[in-house]
């Protein structure tokens, strides 16, 4: 049954990003049926991530209380819930539908850190690297998948459609969910013994041990390894994500019209490689490796790698190399989910969901820091180069935190 746990884990996380994104393409016909500007498109944009960082610490915080089945559900319906009501709060003013994008941030903030917390419980140590790239791959899988049938929709049956229809799909998952999900592995009926002694391992006395606390949370140099490594993965994820179509239409020269198609090969490759990287983070630990030294390994490749492609692609005047470059880097870059994408499971299987929430609201102000100085870059200087290569900057930085202060070895429970 872990099996099914971490598939329909999977499935949230992808219809999370497929309700975040959609926003993203509908808001084009929105803003002219509407007569926004910019400012207040950017402001319909960002409301979002308000939300988002509100409810990251007490996600995990409630998930580990009382487990990540109850609070992830929450979370799915929630955020489903104000995805339909976007185009009723769209036609009532920009209040309403300022206030509906952050209480659908505030559903969308507890995914990760209720699923870490599911995960600490649900999923062997030898095969969480694994789980957790099947976790992350599901990020661009949904938002190509949103990019690519929002348009189809909002074409045959105009834009409020989309938000009807891809709210209506979080309802589905949760009955799913709520049939097949139970906080902890011992409570499901159709969990045998032998499978209950794989999932605990030699960790069965704190299965159920309360979430560590914050204070010493915060004082612990792996943890804070973590936290800046989540927000420099996430500089140069949200970067790329608000930019690289402008990047590819003004500063490569691709037709509007083939932008997304040249954006949805990278993400292509990068569903693939952060499986991959999972799938080789366990075969290396399986293998007899020291798990410290395979999550600094995972990390130097994931973001030592990525480092080197964005410094060099800014230079690059050729649409197919340049593509080929960023699909290069998006391979490359899939190590990190057996770097720190997994490491909270390490130092604390039962607090991971609490580490996540910490970690993730850190990695959410790139989302709105990263990009703005990217575009204050841009304007000032009009240089790609030095967009990208500031990402790779902030790679850097976070790959030595990593390597210094990293760990391994479970530090609380």
């Amino acid at each position: 049954m872990r099996y099914t746990v971490v598939l329909l884990a999977a499935i949230a996380v992808f219809i999370c990003y497929m309700d975040r994104v959609v926003i993203s393409v509908a808001i084009i016909p929105m803003a002219a049926d509407f007569g926004w500007n910019p400012e207040e498109q950017g402001r319909v944009l960002s409301a979002f991530f308000a939300g988002y960082l509100l409810t990251q610490v007490a996600g995990g915080w409630l998930a580990e209380r009382y487990g990540g089945k109850v609070v992830l559900g929450l979370g799915v319906v929630l955020w489903s819930l104000f995805t339909l009501l976007t185009p009723i709060a769209a036609a009532g003013g920009m209040l309403a539908l300022l206030v509906t994008r952050v209480l659908m941030g505030t559903g969308e903030g507890v995914t990760f850190p209720s699923i870490y917390a599911m995960f600490g419980r649900w999923v062997p140590t030898a095969e969480r690297s694994r789980a957790i790239g099947i976790l992350f791959s599901m990020i661009p899988l949904g938002s190509v998948f949103a990019l690519l049938a929002t348009p189809w929709i909002v074409t045959h049956f105009g834009w409020e459609a989309a938000f009807y229809t891809f709210g209506a799909i979080g309802f589905v998952w949760w009955i799913v969910w709520h049939r097949n999900a139970t906080p902890t592995p011992e409570r499901h009926p159709k969990v045998d013994a032998g499978e209950l002694a794989l999932i605990r391992g030699s960790d069965a006395e704190v299965a159920h041990a309360p979430p560590p606390r914050m204070g010493l949370l915060l004082r612990t140099p792996a943890v804070w390894a973590i936290i800046v490594c989540h927000f420099c993965a996430n500089w140069g994820s949200y970067v790329l994500l608000a930019w690289m179509p402008t990047y590819i239409n003004r500063g490569l020269g691709v037709d509007f019209a083939s932008v997304g198609i040249f954006t949805m090969i990278p993400s292509l490759f990068s569903f693939l490689a952060l499986n991959g990287g999972g799938w080789m983070a366990d075969h290396m630990i399986r293998s007899g490796m020291d798990v410290t030294r395979v999550r600094k390994i995972m990390q130097a490749i994931g973001f030592g790698g990525s480092a080197v492609i964005l410094a060099l692609v800014g230079y690059v005047q050729s649409v197919p190399l340049a593509i080929a470059m960023m699909s290069l880097g998006s391979l490359i870059g899939g190590a990190t989910a057996g770097g720190f994408g997994v490491n909270h499971l390490d130092i604390a299987p039962r607090g991971a969901g609490v580490i996540m929430g910490l970690s993730n609201t850190a990695a959410t102000i790139p989302g709105i820091v990263g990009v703005y100085i990217s575009g204050l870059i841009l304007d000032a200087t009009g240089s790609w180069v030095m967009v990208f290569q500031t990402a790779a900057a902030v790679y850097v930085v976070g790959l030595a935190v990593y390597l210094i202060f990293a760990s391994s070895k479970q530090l609380f429970d």
